[in-house]
This record gives C-alpha cells, structure tokens and sequence, in this order.
C-alpha cells in the first residue's frame, strides 16, 4: 500500500511539469502564423485516404478530427500537438519512475526536456513529427512496464503502438527493429520467445496493411518521396553535422542524457534495461548512415532523460537539497535563456534581437539558422515558414 501510494504521489508530481509544458505552448503557439508544413497537413483532412505522396495516412485523420472539434486558426491547429507533447512529458515522468527514480529524479528529466530546444521547437507545430515522438516513447515505457510486470497485456499494446506509429512516420520500422535487436543481444532476450509477441507483432501488421495496400496499389510513392528528399535535402547534411547536432540540440540537458545513456549502458541497476542503450546505439548509427535529419532522433531521448534522472540521484544520493536543486538550475537554466529562438514565446521583433545575440556569442548554435538551401539567415527556418502566407 506504501509503495502505491508513492507511486501516486510521484505520478501526481509529474502533472506539474506537464502542466508548466502545456502553458508554455499554449503561451507561444499562436504568436506567428502557420508553418508551411502546416497547410499542407490541415489539407489533407479535408482528403482522408490510406496513405499520401509525402507522409502516412495519421496526420490526415488527426487534421479532421482537430478541424471538425477546435476549427481552422492556428492556435486550434496546434492543440493536439501541445497535447501530444504533455503526454510525452507524463511518459518521460512515468519512465523515470519504472526505472526507480524519485522527485529529484523526475524533477531534472521533466525540466530538461521542458526546456529542451530540440523538445521545444518540435512539440507545438501540426507536424507528424511530436506523434512520432510521442508513439516511440510509448513503446519504451510499455517495454519497460512489460520487463517490471511480465503482464502480455503491455506486448500487445507494444504491438497496436507500433502499428500506429508507422501510420504516422515510417522511422517507427527502424526503431522497432532497433529494440528488437537490442533486445535479442541483451538479458532480456527471452522476452522475444514469448508467444504473445507472435500476436503483437500481428496486432501491428493488421494496423498498418490498410497503408501498405495504399502504397502497393499506387506504385510505392513512399519511394520517389525518398529519392526526392535524398536528393534536395539530405544528400547536404553530413555526418559529422549529424553528430554535432545530437550533441548540442538539447543544450547543457546534454549532460543529464548523456549520463543516462551511460547508467543504461553500464550501470548494474539498470541492467535489465541495457537494451535501451543499445537500441539507441542502432538508430543513432542507422539515421547517420542514412543522412537523417537531426530531429529524426528526437523521440529516443525522452528515455535518456529519464534514465539521467535517475543517474543523477544516484550520484548525488548523500547531497543535500540545496546542491540538488543548483544541479537542476544548471542544467535548465542556460537553456530557458535561448527558448525564444525555438519556441515563439516573444513577438518576432523581440526575437529576432534573441538571434542576433546568439549568433554573435554563440557562434556554435550557427546550424540553427542554416536552412535547406544551406545559407545562414536571420532566423531558424521553421519561424521562417510561417511568415508570409
């Protein structure tokens, strides 16, 4: 009863957090106008089909529904994003838990991602990008619950997940099989002799045919998309800049996921979930290989941070709360000061005062306002796309 009751307690704790997020979006989301991309996804609402030239068929649905319940501004556009990224916050807080962390724990992952700029420029706009975040962190905590509880019941909502994630970013396929691998060379191999995971790998394959018979039947335009992108975007980006990127996208949050890859990799009491590691470990390498871009990796940070939660109380276990909170201050502050360039919390005047700052003193965040035609402008180019419509 002690134990549950903690576990509320914490659980509770967490909606603070989710909370702080979900006011900060809604602060922001309607100071500019919408994004490109935007338009293009609000579109296809009004064209429901099984699959589209450029993503899956997820972001149409969601454009109806958002359409027929909020209307067509663009603060109602991007609520089911903002809700979609106080869901991922929960997850993070909910991970954190699992993996055996406690307030201090869940205070530093839930501040780290909050103030993430990688977390705060792709969790407001109507893109697939924060579902596909979202559906790969739900798939971590539904393992991590699975590897806590050896309930099948999480195997087969794993399963539905996936499903739905490749319904709104193919990049789900590689995640998964990126567990999966991890998975097969860890200690927790034995969890893919399991017989549900038969009926959870069919659960996913059942949600994703009505896609795949779209993308047979009109020739694999998932395909030329590909080539398209290869060739106007991604044969630019090297791997080197891939790599520098995943190093400073989250700013000093850096030093909490990085710890908490470490403990996944290394440390004895997380040892039943070195897979994480691992699989992280395999995306990173594929996406380099690939030329990806780098939000493409976002959605498995959420764990690290959680895992650097925990790290860090185990490193500071005999500290005292003054030291713990300067931690937690060190590790969020510096990046509270740049949110203006990642999220529209201030009118474009005032921003674009906030890049010129950075560009002049912060010459290493260069690669934020370096855009596809891969010339340095006055602001990073997602604000860029929403002006002029």
């Amino acid at each position: 009863m002690l134990y549950r009751n903690k576990r509320s307690a914490y659980s509770n704790f967490i909606l603070i957090f989710v909370a702080v997020k979900v006011i900060l979006n809604l602060l922001a989301i309607s100071n500019y106008g919408f994004h490109r991309d935007e338009l293009l996804h609000l579109a296809l609402g009004d064209h429901l089909d099984w699959g589209y030239k450029e993503v899956p068929p997820f972001i149409g649905f969601l454009a109806k529904i958002s359409l027929s319940f909020f209307g067509d501004s663009v603060f109602a556009s991007r609520i089911l994003t903002t809700i979609a990224s106080g869901i991922i916050l929960w997850l993070t807080g909910q991970i954190t838990i699992e993996l055996g962390g406690k307030k201090f724990a869940i205070a530093l992952a839930c501040l780290s991602m909050i103030f993430s700029p990688a977390f705060a420029a792709s969790g407001y706009l109507f893109q697939p990008v924060v579902f596909d975040q979202l559906w790969w962190v739900l798939t971590v905590w539904l393992m991590i619950r699975y590897v806590n509880t050896t309930s099948v019941v999480y195997l087969y909502a794993t399963g539905a997940v996936v499903g739905l994630g490749m319904l709104t970013k193919y990049t789900m396929a590689f995640f998964t099989l990126s567990l999966i691998i991890g998975i097969l060379i860890s200690k927790q191999r034995k969890i893919l002799f399991n017989k549900h995971v038969l009926g959870a790998f069919a659960l996913a394959f059942i949600l994703f045919l009505p896609n795949l018979v779209w993308q047979w039947k009109n020739h694999f335009p998932v395909i030329n998309h590909m080539n398209e992108l290869k060739a106007t975007q991604l044969d630019y980006l090297r791997p080197i800049e891939f790599i520098m990127q995943q190093v400073m996208v989250h700013g000093v949050a850096l030093f909490v996921w990085l710890a908490g890859f470490i403990f996944l990799l290394f440390s004895f009491s997380l040892r039943k979930f070195q897979f994480l590691a691992v699989a992280y470990i395999l995306i990173f390498l594929f996406l380099l290989q690939m030329n990806g871009k780098n939000y493409y990796l976002f959605g498995a940070y959420p764990m690290l941070f959680a895992a650097g939660g925990y790290a860090f109380q185990k490193l500071l276990k005999t500290a005292n709360n003054g030291l713990r909170a300067a931690v937690v201050i060190l590790f969020t502050l510096p990046n509270l000061l740049i949110l203006p360039i990642v999220l529209p919390v201030l009118p474009i005047k005032q921003t674009l005062a906030v890049f010129k700052f950075t560009q002049k003193n912060l010459p290493f965040l260069s690669f934020a306002t370096r855009w596809e035609d891969q010339q340095q402008h006055a602001t990073t180019q997602d604000y860029g796309d929403m002006f002029g419509w």
